[in-house]
C-alpha cells in the first residue's frame, strides 16, 4: 500500500523515533509498504518518521543507481533500530546536493561523512555492526537523520536557510506542488 509522505512541518518528522522490539507488528508489511511508498515518489530512502511512525525503521534502495554505480545493483534493504556510532574522521567529508521526499522540490548542498561506523537490524532481524563508506553512507546518514528529528535543511549554512526560509513556511503551510501523496501540515 502507498502511503502518505509527511512534509515538513509535521510534528513526527522532529521527533526522535523510538526502538522497536522484533516482534513489533506487522513489521514486515511495513516495509513492503515503506517500499512501495518509495518506489511511487522516485526517492532512494524512506524513514518510518516520514510515514507518520515515530520508529527506528529505514528502506533503501540504491539499486535505482546501478548504471552509475554498479556495486549497488540490487542493493534494497531495510535498516531496523539503526543507529550511527560514530564517523571516521581520517576519512574527510564531502558535500552533495540532497533532497528529501519531506521537503518536496527543494535541495541543498550538505557536508557529511564519507565513513561511518554503524548498527542495525536487517529486513530478517538479523544484526549487523559494520563501517559504511560512499554513497551508501551519506544516504543511511540521511535516513538515519530522520530518526533522530533531523532534516537535511538544519545541516546547510545559516545563508543557505534563510535563502529558503519563505519556501519552508509555505510547505507548512500546505503551498506546495507534488507529484507524489503526501500528509501536509494543515492549519
Amino acid at each position: 500500500m502507498i502511503l502518505p509522505i509527511y512534509t515538513y512541518g509535521q510534528p513526527v518528522l522532529r521527533k526522535v523515533a523510538q526502538d522497536i522490539p522484533t516482534d513489533y507488528p506487522d513489521l514486515q508489511q511495513l516495509i513492503k509498504d515503506m517500499f512501495e511508498t518509495l518506489d511511487a515518489s522516485s526517492g532512494v530512502g524512506l524513514a518510518a518518521p516520514q510515514i507518520g511512525k515515530s520508529i527506528r525503521v529505514v528502506v533503501i534502495d540504491l539499486d535505482v543507481l546501478k548504471e552509475d554505480y554498479p556495486q549497488y545493483a540490487g542493493f534494497r534493504h531495510a535498516f531496523i533500530n539503526g543507529h550511527i556510532l560514530e564517523a571516521d574522521e581520517k576519512a574527510g567529508k564531502e558535500s552533495l546536493e540532497e533532497g528529501c521526499l519531506s521537503i518536496p522540490g527543494l535541495s541543498e548542498e550538505v557536508t557529511r561523512p564519507k565513513r561511518i561506523h554503524a548498527t542495525w537490524l536487517d529486513e530478517n532481524l538479523q544484526p549487523h555492526d559494520e563501517w559504511v563508506d560512499s554513497y551508501q553512507a551519506r544516504v543511511m546518514q540521511h535516513e538515519f537523520d530522520h530518526l533522530e528529528g533531523t532534516l537535511y535543511v538544519d545541516k546547510i549554512t545559516p545563508f543557505r536557510k534563510a535563502m529558503i526560509r519563505n519556501k519552508l513556511k509555505a510547505m507548512t503551510q500546505g503551498k506546495f506542488r507534488c507529484a507524489y501523496r503526501t500528509k501536509p501540515v494543515r492549519k
